[in-house]
């Protein structure tokens, strides 16, 4: 059998690990779905909440000793224990383990929930990580409530030199499993930060080169605006898919 002809093995064990963890988080989200139908919740947050809980076990006596704590795959957007509440003896192994990313959506879901704090932390993360890799992480299901929480740090977060990355990084969401679905379960202040979004995005074309630059930077500027024209029927179709009105 020659090279081209042999299986990787490690490779398949990953992607079917991957797709039993995503599998068992839509069982065990779905099923907390109708655990909150049956409980009449009064309101949509309080129906989103025990959903983003459904992966929370009770803790027993033994899980409150001698814990082993775990340490952010994004190493290099945590800085200090007073700004982040890591530990010494993490931040040493993070230095030793360098610059890591997650293999799967859970280890994604585990350190943004869990490790990452504020806005600026998040939203460097989702940079880091870059439209290939998130749309890679989320092609079976970004989940329930992340995709709002993702547009809020966008929104919140967003500088004009990052346009072109973020403006990747809608599109690769916009293709991920169940978009559709997320979308329309987006709170209203998402959905307003979703706009404010777009709002942003949308203003960087109202500015035109002046007179001056145009013969300055004749040739830098031709480039440019083909980049911006591409930007720009980029972030209609976008608009359309996230229902910008």
């Amino acid at each position: 059998m020659e090279k081209t002809d042999t299986i990787d093995f490690r490779a398949l064990e990953k992607e079917l690990q991957a797709a039993l963890a995503a599998d068992e988080k839509y069982q065990r989200e779905n099923a907390a779905k109708f655990r909150a139908v049956e409980q009449k919740v009064a309101s949509y947050e309080e129906f989103r909440d025990i959903v983003l809980a459904s992966h929370l076990k009770p803790l027993e006596r033994k899980d409150k000793m001698n814990i082993k704590k775990t340490v952010p795959w994004n190493c290099q957007v945590t800085s200090t224990t007073a700004q982040t509440g890591i530990t010494q003896e993490e931040s040493t192994y993070i230095s030793q383990k360098g610059d890591c990313q997650p293999e799967t959506s859970s280890d994604f879901y585990r350190a943004w929930r869990r490790y990452l704090q504020n806005g600026p932390e998040r939203y460097q993360t989702l940079l880091q990580l870059g439209a290939p890799n998130l749309g890679h992480l989320f092609r079976v299901d970004v989940g329930f409530g992340l995709l709002g929480e993702l547009l809020v740090t966008l929104a919140e977060n967003f500088k004009p030199a990052d346009r072109a990355a973020v403006l990747e990084i809608l599109h690769s969401l916009s293709r991920t499993g169940r978009f559709g679905l997320n979308l329309s379960l987006l709170s209203s202040a998402e959905r307003e930060s979703c706009q404010k979004l777009f709002q942003k995005l949308q203003s960087m074309y109202v500015t035109r080169p002046t007179e001056e630059e145009l013969i300055c930077k004749e040739q830098e500027l031709e480039k440019s605006h083909g980049r911006n024209d591409e930007d720009e029927k980029l972030l209609q179709e976008l608009s359309e898919l996230y229902q910008i009105g």
